[in-house]
Formats: C-alpha cells, sequence, structure tokens
C-alpha cells in the first residue's frame, strides 16, 4: 500500500444517528455543526501553544487547516483527526531561541528550522513504517505504553486551564459552572443538542458569563473592542525559516514524542470505532510529518493529532472524517479572517478552561480504553 493512494480515499456514505463511522457521515448541515464544535475544542490549546512559545497564533490555526487537510487526504480519509499545535515543542522552542515569554519571539526563524528537520525524521519513520509493518513500532510502542501515554496527556494538559485560564475565585467557579453547563447538555438533552454538547455547552457558559461579569460586574467583563477593531480579511504574516545545528539537534528528537501521541490517538479511535485501523499508521506518521514541515515552512509551530478532538468524539460517538475536512477549511476561513479569530478569543478564558478540563478528562478515559 503506497503512502500516497487517492484511489483509497472512500466517499462517505449518509447515516442519520447512531454511531457515525470514520467513512460515514451526517447531513452537511449537521456535519458543519459538529466541524465548528472541533475547532472549538481545539482552539483553545492550538492558540495557547503558539502564544507560549511567541508565535503568530492566527498563522498557527491557518497552518493547522492545511495540515488537517493533508492528513485526510493522505490517510485516504480513513483516521478521524485534526492536527493542532503540539504542546512537546514548547519546552525545546523556548530552550532553542531564548524566548522571554513576552510578544513575538525574535528569533522565530530558528525554531522553524527545527521543527522543519523534526517534521522530515517524522515523515522518514513514517515510510519505514509503511514499508517494514507496523509489528516493530508496536513492540515498541505497546497498548500499555500508547495507552499510557494518551491517559499521560489527557492528565498533564489538565492542569493548564486550571493554571493559565483562572485569574481568581471568580473564573475558578467559572470553569466549575461550565463543566456544568456541558454535564446537563450531555445529560438532559437528545438528538443533535446532546451531539453539540462541548458547543451548546460552551454557548451556554459565555451567556452566564456575560450576565454575571459585564451585568452584575462579579468579574473581568467581556472586551468586543477587538472583534470591533479586526478587519474581516486579512493574510497571514508568513516567516521563513532559518536552519542552525543546535537548534536542530536540540529540536528533531520531539519527532519520537509524536510518533507516541499520533500512535495513541489512532489506537484509542480504534479502540472506541472497533476498526482496525493499523495498515494506516504509517501513512498518519508521514502526513503528520509533512504538515509538520509546512507548518514549519510558512512560520508555523509544530502540529501533531489533536488529543481534544478525541474528547469530543468520545462524547458525540461521531467519528467521520468529513466532520475533519469541515474543520480544516474553518480553520483555513479563520486564518484569513482576523473579525472571525477575534470572536473565538473573545470567549472568557475561564470558560475555554471548563471546556478543557472536560474535553482532557475525556482524554484520558480514553487512555484507559486502550489497556
Amino acid at each position: 500500500m503506497a503512502l500516497f493512494d487517492w484511489q483509497e480515499r472512500p466517499v462517505a456514505v449518509l447515516q442519520d444517528g447512531g454511531v457515525i463511522g470514520p467513512d460515514e457521515r451526517l447531513p452537511w448541515p449537521e456535519t458543519a455543526a459538529m466541524g465548528v464544535q472541533h475547532v472549538i475544542a481545539m482552539f483553545g490549546a492550538t492558540v495557547l501553544a503558539p502564544i507560549l512559545m511567541g508565535f503568530d497564533p492566527n498563522l498557527a490555526i491557518f497552518m493547522s487547516g492545511v495540515g488537517t487537510l493533508l492528513f485526510y487526504f493522505v490517510t485516504g480519509g480513513r483516521i478521524p483527526s485534526y492536527l493542532g499545535s503540539s504542546f512537546a515543542f514548547i519546552g525545546v522552542v523556548i530552550a532553542a531561541t531564548g524566548y522571554a515569554g513576552q510578544g513575538l519571539n525574535p528569533n522565530i526563524g530558528v525554531a522553524l528550522g527545527g521543527i522543519i528537520a523534526c517534521g522530515l525524521l517524522y515523515a522518514l519513520i513514517g515510510a519505514l513504517v509503511q514499508s517494514l509493518g507496523t509489528g516493530w513500532i508496536e513492540r515498541l510502542m505497546p497498548p500499555v505504553v500508547t495507552g499510557a501515554v494518551v491517559a499521560v496527556i489527557g492528565l498533564n494538559l489538565a492542569h493548564i486551564p486550571v493554571k493559565n485560564m483562572a485569574a481568581g475565585n471568580f473564573d475558578s467557579w467559572m470553569q466549575l459552572v461550565t463543566f456544568l453547563c456541558v454535564a446537563l447538555v450531555a445529560v438532559f438533552t437528545r438528538g443533535m443538542v446532546q451531539r453539540l454538547l462541548i458547543l451548546v455547552g460552551l454557548a451556554l457558559a459565555t451567556l452566564i458569563y456575560l450576565l454575571l461579569a459585564n451585568g452584575m460586574g462579579l468579574g473581568k467583563p467581556m472586551d468586543f473592542s477587538g472583534i470591533a477593531a479586526a478587519p474581516w480579511i486579512g493574510l497571514p504574516k508568513f516567516t521563513a525559516p532559518v536552519f542552525e545545528v543546535g537548534a536542530i539537534m536540540l529540536i528533531a528528537p520531539v519527532a519520537l514524542i509524536l510518533v507516541a501521541e499520533n500512535l495513541g490517538h489512532i489506537k484509542a479511535v480504534a479502540a472506541m470505532t472497533g476498526r482496525n485501523l493499523d495498515p494506516y499508521i504509517g501513512r498518519a506518521f508521514g502526513a503528520d510529518g509533512l504538515a509538520t514541515m509546512l507548518s514549519g515552512a510558512g512560520g508555523g509551530t509544530g502540529v501533531t493529532t489533536y488529543a481534544e478532538n478525541i474528547g469530543v468524539m468520545a462524547a458525540t460517538r461521531i467519528y467521520s472524517t468529513a466532520v475533519f475536512v469541515v474543520a480544516g477549511l474553518m480553520a483555513l476561513v479563520l486564518g484569513f479572517s482576523p473579525k472571525f479569530g477575534a470572536l473565538i478569543q473573545a470567549i472568557p478564558l475561564p470558560v475555554m478552561g471548563g471546556v478543557s478540563i472536560v474535553v482532557f478528562g475525556l482524554i484520558t478515559i480514553a487512555g484507559a480504553k486502550i489497556w
């Protein structure tokens, strides 16, 4: 099976309800709504990671959309996944560039060269898996390892919203309110509303925040000035890479972490769907590596299969890859629209934190399922 075999891409079969498999889809309006939910689920972390490294978050969103669409085509539409900013790069990028933590990273080009090298190594591992089979990689990373990686990703990320998205008691309470909003939607609604529990819960929590903060003055008011000032259309700001041996040696080994993340993602999806996705592991590695190289070449962060989307799929039982095509296209639109980016960024940080806690918890459960 070739790494690029476009004829194997399946035509999504229309379904009205129940569990939706990777090669199936809901009617397009519902598929589009699910795509929005996945974009929002990944938005907080995909924006947070570039901010922590001094990258342009709008460009990171744009490149995540490009990478997601590339992943879909390379894997033949078999593996439901969104490619977003990887947290695995944060420590090594900061170390390689000496980033002080505020504003844009002045040495971003050096980091980009290392990210491209990492993507190349990752793609080569994918080609090796594709040619030799998955046996050796599974012996190196058995379910107890990949399951642990997925669970640890969820547990390790869970502290991020608590630490970085709750500045005071009110924010902490709003995270709890958001968590409860999502839980109430999951328990007391049915049909499409229940499937959109993340999106609907986030909207309800945002309205509650608006009432309590802007209306009653209990917290930091929502600021809509950024939405008004942002233009509707704007080109992403691309940056050229700089190749330095020291940065490459520091950043390239992150490929091994990405392999573990991606393998864990595939095993989690296989466990949830009951389908054997092993024949596509090499393609998935190669696609992720190529997407990372492409992102680094344009000024974006390294990307990985996104854990948040495992949480959304676990909650909705919709694994359609068509949803991720919609999500990728929406990310491209967002990358070209500072207005839309400002709208998403206007969502209160505690609300995004509460949603993140829900999703990271579901990721941890998915990791346990792999065992």
